[in-house]
This record gives structure tokens, C-alpha cells and sequence, in this order.
């Protein structure tokens, strides 16, 4: 059983910013386990609960240890614990959910109506421990690398949006080349779309999202790219579009790239209420929509599994930058100027 002290990333007070801290090594509870990190991922929602949006003043109550990608070790179990032992590689499902609610008991735990999300409702990855329900554990091959494995649940947030319906043989546009867009053009890729369009106003992001799979990249800055889209694919649109920017005038412009009867899935946040045509952009022309949160419990991770310990997918251009956790500055300094895919922070 670990004892003593332990380094975490706290967010101490409201306001901009986050502190390191000692604290004492959590214990676990009734199933629960403490895992000791290896490898921890910075998500947008750390962002935001970095600067201290209206999102995280609404729903992180400081002072709380900070993050919920991770990739670590189980080195105690508390009591009750059936599945896992010490010594087990492991993830997290970050959707605390609480498996009694009615969406639990129909499989939608991942929209339970008591939903808590590890590092915004509960203490959280960016430490040297953590503590976490057996039941959202998941256990990683050991063939997969740390780095890949903290890095499946956003994973699973671009394999739940694209993969709501079948994409092989079908033209594809992402909105928004953010981590989880640029992983979206490579779970596209590998589930067999043919042509994979992404638009941003980031070079830097689009150029990732290229090494990911994307065979077009489209700048709104710089092109019309509606008519691009519509000129590559004979005036029809393309047959799906995946919205990740939470952006009111790029959701628009995926709607008029989109073919009638096609498929919209939204995973994009957006700030406030969004003023869009439905009449002509969504009920005349037929379009299906998805709206998604978070990922499926826990279809989206054994797909994310299959394709990290196959290789078929391969991150290493989605990675693009490892700082280790004491300089977790630095990670959050360079999110905000959108010049970087997924950052890793190393723990151990």
C-alpha cells in the first residue's frame, strides 16, 4: 500500500490558472482502485477549466485535483473488487455514472442522469495517484503504449461521432481539426471512407490531420469551402459530416456541404444558442442527426482497443508534444495558441 505524499495539478481557486501540490496518497474505497499514473493526457475541457470558462465555473468546485486521460497501474484494491488485481495496466472510463438510472439500465450509461465526470465532478489524473470505480476501468493490452492508451477516451469521443453509422465507401467532411477532429480523420480513414475533407482556420492542425488520413484540408480563411466541396463531389455534398468545432458559422457551412439525406453528427460544444436555418438545412433535405457526448459505455473502447493493439490505427502524428506533469504550464500555454495535437504529460 503506497503511503506518504504525492504531486498533483489543483485547480485551488476560480479564476485563470492551476497550482502543483503535495497531497496524501489517496486510499481506495469499496470498488475502487488506486491506479499510479504513468502517462496523463490533456483534454479541451482541462482547457477550459484551466482559464475558467462559464462551463468549468458551472461545474468544478474547488479546489480539485485536475485531468481524466490517463494510462497507469493498479497498486491497491479496495474491498469488493472482482475484475482487477495489482499489477493491472489500465485507462478509465471517465463517465461516473451510476448504473440505476433508467438511461443506465437501457444502455445509455453514458448519459445517466447523475452523471459525474472523473477530474471535473471528483478528483481527477493529473497526480501521481488516482483513485477510480472498478466498474469504469479498463484493462489495456500490454502491447499498446502508454502514450496511446491515456489518449483512448478521446479516442472513443471520434470513433462514437464517426462511427454512429457505417462510413466505408462514403465521402466524409469533419468540421474542426481540434485533437478530437484530427483523431476522427483517422478513424475515418481505417473504417474505410474514401474521401475525407476537414476544414479549420489552422494550418498547423490541418497539416496533422493530412498525417492522420484527411484527403482534403480546407481553410475558411483562404477558400470558399462549400464550393469545395461541392465542386469535388459533383454538386452532391458529401454523405456525412461530423461537426467538432462548436462553431455556429462552420455548422452551417456542413450543412450545405452535406447531401440530401445525409448524416450529421454533432460533438462539438457551442457556446450559446445557435441560429440555424432547420427548414432548409435539415427537415427538407432529410438530414439524420446525432448528437454526441462523450463516448459509448463501452462499445467505442473495444473498438479503440482493436485498433491501437492491432496498429491499424497509428497516433503518432496526433501526439505532438510530452512535457512531464511538474510542467503542465507549459502543455496548457501552448493549447491556447491551438499549435499542437494532443499533449502528453508524463508522470512517472
Amino acid at each position: 500500500m503506497p503511503s506518504g505524499e504525492m504531486k498533483a495539478v489543483m485547480k485551488m481557486k476560480p479564476g485563470e490558472g492551476a497550482e502543483l501540490k503535495m497531497l496524501p496518497i489517496p486510499a481506495p474505497g469499496a470498488q475502487e482502485v488506486l491506479v499510479k499514473v504513468h502517462v496523463t493526457s490533456i483534454c479541451g475541457s482541462d482547457l477550459h477549466v484551466y482559464k475558467w470558462n462559464k462551463w468549468a465555473e458551472q461545474n468544478v468546485h474547488p479546489p480539485q485535483i485536475m485531468g481524466h486521460e490517463l494510462a497507469g497501474e493498479v497498486v491497491e484494491c479496495g474491498p469488493g473488487i472482482q475484475h482487477l488485481q495489482v499489477g493491472d495496466f489500465i485507462s478509465a472510463e471517465t463517465h461516473l455514472h451510476c448504473g440505476f438510472c433508467k438511461q443506465c439500465r437501457t444502455g445509455n450509461s453514458h448519459i445517466c442522469k447523475q452523471m459525474k465526470i472523473l477530474g471535473v465532478h471528483t478528483n481527477g489524473a493529473f497526480a501521481e495517484y488516482v483513485v477510480i470505480p472498478e466498474k469504469v476501468a479498463w484493462k489495456n493490452h500490454p502491447s499498446i503504449p502508454h502514450e496511446y492508451a491515456s489518449v483512448q477516451e478521446p479516442l472513443g469521443n471520434a470513433i462514437d461521432t464517426v462511427l454512429n453509422e457505417d462510413v466505408a465507401g462514403k465521402m466524409v467532411a469533419i468540421i474542426g481539426a481540434g485533437p478530437v477532429g484530427i483523431l476522427a480523420a483517422g478513424v475515418a480513414k481505417v473504417s474505410g471512407a474514401t474521401d475525407i475533407f476537414i476544414t479549420d482556420i489552422n494550418d498547423y492542425r490541418l497539416d496533422i490531420a493530412r498525417q492522420m488520413g484527411a484527403t482534403k484540408i480546407l481553410n475558411p480563411q483562404k477558400q470558399d469551402v462549400v464550393r469545395e466541396v461541392l465542386d469535388a463531389t459533383d454538386g452532391d455534398g458529401v454523405d456525412v459530416v461530423l461537426e467538432m468545432s462548436g462553431n455556429e458559422t462552420a455548422l452551417i457551412q456542413g450543412c450545405q456541404m452535406l447531401t440530401r439525406g445525409g448524416r450529421l453528427s454533432l460533438l462539438g460544444v457551442f457556446d450559446g444558442n445557435v441560429n440555424i436555418d432547420l427548414n432548409n438545412l435539415i427537415i427538407f433535405k432529410g438530414i439524420r442527426v446525432y448528437g454526441v457526448t462523450g463516448r459509448e459505455m463501452f462499445s467505442t473502447w473495444y473498438k479503440a482497443a482493436n485498433f491501437l493493439r492491432s496498429k491499424t490505427l497509428d497516433l503518432a502524428p496526433a501526439i505532438t508534444h510530452k512535457f512531464k506533469l511538474e510542467e503542465f504550464e507549459k502543455g496548457f500555454e501552448l493549447m491556447k495558441t491551438g499549435m499542437c495535437g494532443k499533449i502528453i504529460l508524463t508522470v512517472t
